[in-house]
């Protein structure tokens, strides 16, 4: 696997992170966040739909041992697996919005293709 970004967080700080900010983009299909986590959801957001696509049993454990929401596993292999059959790859676009007015952090909109 490509080298990871630390984020500045712990690995089980960093991976539930992850986690939280993929379960709501598959779930509401648009969140804004800092350019650098956007591009780390990426990654993670368009394996899931892959596994939504290949739709067996053990791709859906594998949805759900990620995934926290049984909803939402149930909305990727159902809804999104449908929507993006005929696509290989790039669900997902990421688009720079600008500096955040607190802290100056990049800001970026990753939504659903």
């Amino acid at each position: 696997m490509a080298k990871n970004r630390k984020l500045g967080r712990n690995s089980s700080h960093r991976r539930a992170m992850l986690r939280n900010l993929v379960t709501d983009l598959l779930e509401n299909g648009r969140i804004k966040t800092t350019h650098t986590r956007a591009k780390e959801i990426q990654k993670i957001a368009d394996r899931m739909i892959t596994l939504g696509k290949r739709g067996d049993l053990h791709a859906r454990r594998q949805a759900l041992a990620y995934v926290y929401s049984e909803d939402v596993v149930t909305k990727l292999f159902s809804e999104l697996a449908e929507k993006y059959s005929d696509r290989n790859g790039g669900y997902t676009r990421v688009l720079k919005v600008g500096p955040r007015r607190g802290d100056g952090a990049e800001v970026s909109i990753i939504e659903l293709v």
